[in-house]
């Protein structure tokens, strides 16, 4: 009997790369990729709108693997909009982004990224490093509640976070 598979959603708009994530993740755990091409896409399907509106009942994936450098909407946007509403605050997000400035790096945790990882050039690299990552996101790491959408924002955030206003109230 074959385990069920995890939902993951890739926003990638490099096809070789998308390819690669999948087989890697495929190789370390059972999963059902989602992959979207643009950070607009991203959030349609995120928020089941336009072509993905008949996702409203399905339930989120269970990691999000986000590139920073998307057409249309920047991974640092989806990021933003993800960490705004209820139904998303919690999604676990990790940027895998050919890009290792510093001012990425900041700025995708200051707008609350799980994780920040640099993809390697060198193929092998590459896929011990996606396996490695789906083992961890996808067996390791206890998911947010299922319910986490109902529970009040401010009520969930730490103290610190909510004081220092670096997490925008929650908005229906």
């Amino acid at each position: 009997m074959r385990a069920q598979a995890f939902e993951v959603l890739l926003a990638e708009d490099s096809s070789a790369d998308a390819e690669l994530v999948l087989h890697s993740l495929a190789d370390a755990v059972p999963v059902r990729m989602h992959r979207v091409h643009d950070g607009e896409e991203a959030l349609d399907f995120l928020f089941a709108r336009g072509a993905y509106g008949d996702r409203a009942a399905a339930p989120l994936p269970r990691l999000v693997l986000l590139d920073l450098d998307l057409p249309v909407v920047d991974g640092l946007h989806v990021l933003s909009e993800l960490r705004r509403h209820p139904r998303t605050w919690a999604l676990p997000v990790v940027l895998l982004t050919s890009s290792n400035l510093e001012h990425h790096v900041a700025e995708s945790y200051r707008q609350g990224a799980n994780s920040f990882v640099q993809k390697p050039l060198e193929f092998t690299k590459f896929r011990e490093l996606v396996r490695r990552l789906g083992e961890y996101w996808l067996t390791i790491n206890e998911p947010p509640p299922a319910l986490a959408e109902d529970v009040p924002l401010r009520e969930a955030l730490p103290d610190r976070i909510v004081r220092e206003g670096s997490v925008p109230s929650a908005r229906g």
